[in-house]
């Protein structure tokens, strides 16, 4: 970790930035360009003084989801993201699916939405983006490389990911993926990265295999899901899918049904949510 880089990378990225870069108000004038530390820190999920210490080279090494955090608020391009990896002590996450650079609209409607979850996923269900409740709900899943990033391959061959969810709709939620898969495949028409992924899919999974035979086609932009947190229990939240022009980037937004517990529950997750995640990290946002 090269602290001194790093700070100077830190301070010259904020500085290039402006309020409406971030979706912020313009306010009064300000004595130097860019924006303040606090703001970058509130956007990034952590404490003010946790991000001054960064830009003063005197902070401590940041985690790989900080990084992530950060490389988000300072709206970084992907080659200015694996630099910032590369400048605190990680190699970068593999870019894999296409351009994986969230645009400033979706990431300002991100942001806006902090007592709800919320991600941004590519068309191949890459996760790009979270905000804090979507991570306290679900886990982090800014960290993760390789076809682990995208929920599908994750549905197929990762247990633990299903006991995110109540085990009624596991049938249903398979079934989604498959077809949603099967309309992508189709759509980009022989995309390298959808070859890969399906054909890693039949090799990992015989219940994918017997689906993908099927040959349903469909894409889904709203349903029910009911998730299941370990400490909360179980959250149903009707999701809305937000679309971007170029149809490659989704913005998924998780809300409770009126008169349900979903929304007493949300709010005791972001309660019991709220932890130090070492050294002076903070989720906070």
């Amino acid at each position: 970790m090269d602290r001194a880089e790093l700070a100077d990378f830190l301070r010259r990225r904020r500085a290039a930035l402006v309020p409406r870069d971030v979706g912020l108000p313009e306010g009064v004038r300000r004595r130097t360009p860019g924006l303040r530390r606090d703001e970058v820190a509130s956007l990034a999920g952590m404490s003010t003084d946790y991000y001054t210490r960064l830009e003063q080279s005197r902070g401590p090494h940041p985690s790989t989801q900080i990084v992530a955090s950060m490389a988000r608020a300072l709206r970084l391009t992907d080659d200015e993201r694996d630099h910032l990896y590369l400048l605190s002590g990680h190699a970068p996450p593999p870019r894999i699916g296409g351009d994986s650079h969230v645009g400033p609209g979706l990431l300002h409607l991100l942001d806006k939405l902090d007592d709800i979850p919320a991600c941004v996923v590519s068309d191949l269900g890459e996760t790009l983006a979270q905000n804090r409740m979507h991570v306290l709900m679900v886990g982090d899943q800014s960290t993760v490389t390789g076809f682990d990033r995208f929920h599908t391959w994750r549905w197929f061959t990762d247990p633990e990911t299903r006991t995110r969810f109540n085990s009624e709709d596991w049938a249903r939620m398979s079934r989604k993926h498959v077809s949603d898969l099967r309309a992508l495949s189709a759509k980009r028409g022989g995309d390298v990265v959808v070859a890969e992924l399906v054909g890693a899919l039949q090799s990992a999974s015989d219940e994918f295999v017997e689906l993908w035979s099927e040959h349903h086609v469909a894409t889904w932009t709203s349903a029910l899901k009911r998730f299941i947190h370990p400490e909360v229990g179980e959250i149903a939240l009707l999701c809305e899918t937000l679309v971007t022009q170029k149809e490659d980037q989704h913005l998924l937004v998780y809300f409770p049904q009126p008169g349900t517990e979903a929304r007493e529950r949300l709010d005791l997750l972001a309660v019991i949510g709220t932890q130090v995640l070492g050294d002076g990290e903070h989720l906070t946002n």
